[in-house]
């Protein structure tokens, strides 16, 4: 139960960073970002303390970890892929074409006999 009232305060922090940006109307843009950032920092500041919270930066740091695992293909390789990815459209679209102009003649032509 303590981890839902935190986690309700901490979206309470954060609304109450919005609200103040648009109260803030009149003063200096810098003022009305900064009454966001302070809801945002105080929010996550009471929300790392719950227990959810905490799952969720150790989700983040093995997600960094999974990421760091991750084998990115070298230059070459992508301009390769992208050129393969191009040239299969270009066919598709040349195959889409006479398909559809073969169908329109056959019908249009051959079976309605409209010219």
């Amino acid at each position: 139960m303590a981890d839902k009232i935190k986690f309700a305060l901490a979206l309470a922090l954060l609304a109450a960073g919005v609200v103040g940006f648009y109260l803030l109307a009149e003063q200096a843009m810098v003022f009305r970002v900064l009454s966001v950032l302070a809801g945002v920092a105080a929010g996550t500041a009471v929300a790392w303390q719950s227990e959810p919270g905490r799952r969720f930066v150790e989700f983040a740091r093995e997600a960094i970890t999974e990421a760091k695992k991750v084998v990115w293909p070298s230059r070459k390789e992508t301009v390769q892929t992208t050129g393969m990815v191009f040239a299969f459209a270009v066919v598709m679209a040349v195959f889409l074409w006479l398909t559809d102009k073969s169908l329109e003649w056959v019908f249009y032509d051959l079976i309605l006999g409209w010219k």
